[in-house]
């Protein structure tokens, strides 16, 4: 893949906490459309990631594009308008909102949160179509019989959801998820990976944190593999159990070897 039609260019990023090096020179390039699966040990270095992607965490080093775009340079707010926004692994959800009201207070952009959610001036105009965009996907979601409940009060898996819901009310064209299935129902996570499906045959462009093997095997089409903050496999998923540097770094035998170019 070379870098002219990649979506996301990472290159060259390392990140450490004190004396812990959580990243060492990660290079990953992702086309638009793919769905790729990020994977790795506990530790490995991916949600520190997905968060000097997202702008949440700076990068010591190294540079993140989008579209050609260096974003590393820009705070969380601006990447989101460069079209990338992702969830959280756990969630939190207001108590005193409304499922449907913390979608609506997602459609920031031009007016801030009590404009879109009371209808201020110079909000008006817009506030009938977010309106719309939050009950078509919350219905898209599955979300439409607890529209009305607090958002605090629906189950787990059902956070899951309104979370990526409140990601997409940003209108992006890549969703970067935080392990969108963990403690999720089984049934639910049949409806994630359709729903994600849906989303990319729409053109979406996903990257995945996830430990579940069979909703990496059902959605993605690339798999990413980190061990120790560095990039040992790029492949298909059904590659990944007969991967050397793969089981290496699941099974810690003798640690894996860092993969010298990231190839789709």
């Amino acid at each position: 893949m070379t870098t002219t039609n990649a979506f996301l260019d990472v290159r060259s990023v390392a990140k450490a906490f004190g004396g812990n090096r959580v990243l060492e020179d990660v290079n990953v390039r992702i086309a638009p459309g793919e769905i790729v699966g990020l994977l790795g040990p506990n530790g490995s270095g991916k949600s520190t990631l997905l968060n000097v992607i997202t702008g949440f965490t700076s990068a010591d080093s190294g540079t993140v594009h989008c579209e050609g775009q260096r974003i590393d340079c820009l705070p969380a707010h601006r990447i989101v308008q460069t079209g990338m926004a992702r969830t959280f692994q756990l969630p939190s959800m207001p108590t005193k909102m409304s499922v449907m009201e913390v979608a609506m207070a997602a459609a920031t952009a031009h007016h801030g949160v009590w404009g879109t959610l009371l209808g201020t001036t110079g909000a008006r105009a817009t506030e009938k179509a977010a309106r719309d965009k939050a009950e078509h996907l919350l219905k898209e979601l599955l979300l439409t019989p607890v529209r009305d409940l607090p958002a605090s009060a629906i189950s787990g898996g059902q956070k899951k959801l309104l979370g990526i819901v409140c990601a997409l009310m940003a209108e992006p064209r890549m969703l970067l998820l935080d392990e969108p299935t963990a403690g999720v129902h089984p049934n639910l996570r049949r409806d994630i990976v359709a729903a994600l499906q849906r989303l990319n045959a729409q053109g979406m462009t996903l990257v995945i944190v996830e430990h579940d093997m069979h909703f990496i095997r059902d959605l993605c089409t690339r798999c990413v593999v980190l061990d120790r903050g560095q990039i040992v496999a790029s492949c298909r998923p059904d590659e990944l159990a007969s991967n050397e540097r793969v089981l290496q770094a699941y099974l810690g035998t003798a640690g894996a070897k860092p993969l010298e170019a990231t190839t789709s």
